[in-house]
């Protein structure tokens, strides 16, 4: 199958954009924030472990995180080397120690121990920046934001959404297609397509819903039957 040609005006950009959306959201009607969580500060500690790790580690490691340091004072006052042996399995342990406790020491001083939330003030923490902010407010404010990971931006860009490498481009010109109400369902449908049909070597082209919309269908695997064995499914 032939990819289809670049929209030829920025309305037809915003329709295919818009379409597709659709159909991820047909696709993946459960599709959710896969780090687990009861409040702001848990998914704010969760989110920074979570960089370059998997959600389903993080996930391992942070009820034992949690219930040693149920506060951001407590964060803030513990000890290093046994925050280093909680946290170590996600890694890059020593700079995740480093962040977590200079953002709960943030928490503390300028915040009341309170996750702020607004993005101006959640990226003046050590630690934050819009990605891990947007997923903040996202998914425990309720605030719309685009999380602009691996995978968000890959695909942005196999989309035909952008050309851009920039994660802020990526997120004020994904964003500028969609309205803001969509933003945070919009990342979790990607994230979501990404991590089980769209990946980053070899995408299941030929098992996925927006084919015939896609400029780079065939990058990938376009057999139906050998595309269906590279789709993972759940986390």
């Amino acid at each position: 199958m032939a990819s289809p040609a670049p929209p030829a005006t920025r309305t037809a950009l915003v329709r295919r954009a818009r379409r597709m959306g659709r159909i991820l959201a047909e696709t993946y009607p459960d599709a959710h924030c896969e780090l687990d969580f009861d409040t702001p500060f848990q998914l704010l500690v969760a989110t920074i472990l979570s960089a370059q790790c998997t959600d389903a580690r993080v996930n391992m490691v942070t009820p034992h995180v949690f219930a040693a340091y149920p506060t951001a004072a407590d964060l803030a006052a513990a000890d290093r080397e046994e925050l280093e042996q909680l946290i170590i399995s996600t890694g890059f342990f020593r700079a995740k120690s480093a962040s977590l406790q200079g953002m709960a020491g943030r928490l503390v001083d300028a915040y009341g121990g309170e996750v702020p939330g607004r993005l101006q003030d959640l990226v003046t923490l050590p630690g934050v920046g819009r990605k891990t902010a947007n997923v903040v407010l996202g998914n425990a404010f309720g605030v719309p934001g685009i999380t602009v990971d691996t995978h968000f931006g890959r695909l942005s860009r196999r989309f035909g959404w952008t050309t851009s490498e920039d994660p802020e481009k990526v997120e004020a010109e994904v964003g500028s297609l969609f309205p803001k109400s969509q933003w945070t369902p919009l990342s979790h449908h990607l994230i979501w397509h990404g991590r089980r049909v769209c990946h980053a070597r070899t995408p299941a082209c030929g098992a996925c819903p927006l084919a015939s919309l896609c400029p780079s269908h065939g990058v990938g695997q376009i057999d139906p039957a050998k595309a269906a064995k590279l789709v993972k499914v759940g986390r």
